[in-house]
């Protein structure tokens, strides 16, 4: 009776372990895209006068972003959460639902807009003369990402810095 009893404790506990396991699995089955800095296409910043929306003026930065599926299936990349930095000081969340269809085994470019707004942002108070004296300041965006991989699911990957480099002062 023991012996039963230890095997019926025994049965769901492996149960719930290849479940874990099952889902570690998805994860290795599909590779997480890989981001970079598209070539060909200069990340910007506009500065923005003050408006209603943001008082004290603000960033328009563009990020352009080479996104390539290793996967042999198609994914969709669905989300981008993250911060962006600018000079290391924290600039802004991002955000970003995007619905971009990702062709197996192949990459795409795809410019990321995002609005920096100088009253909420204590943290780059120090930037703010660069911004207006450089033609150019280093970026990073760190962040992580979401993919909907049809019938697996949803999978998240992340954090990590996904794109990294400078950014050139339009004004």
């Amino acid at each position: 009776m023991l012996q039963r009893r230890r095997r019926r404790l025994t049965l769901p506990a492996l149960a719930a372990l290849a479940l874990a396991g099952g889902c570690a699995t998805l994860q290795q089955l599909v590779q997480a895209p890989r981001f970079s800095p598209a070539a060909g296409h200069s990340p910007e910043l506009r500065l923005l006068a003050p408006s209603r929306a943001n008082p004290l003026g603000g960033a328009g930065v563009r990020l352009w972003a080479r996104v390539e599926n290793p996967n042999p299936v198609g994914v969709n990349l669905s989300r981008l959460t993250g911060s962006l930095y600018l000079e290391d000081a924290r600039a802004g969340d991002v955000d970003l639902p995007l619905g971009l269809p990702l062709r197996a085994q192949a990459d795409t470019v795809v410019p990321l807009d995002l609005t920096v707004g100088f009253a909420n942002l204590p943290e780059i108070a120090r930037v703010a003369q660069r911004l207006l004296t450089a033609s150019a300041v280093p970026y990073r965006l760190d962040g992580r990402f979401t993919v909907d991989a049809g019938a697996l699911g949803p999978l998240e990957f992340g954090p990590e810095t996904l794109l990294r480099g400078e950014v050139a002062v339009r004004r």
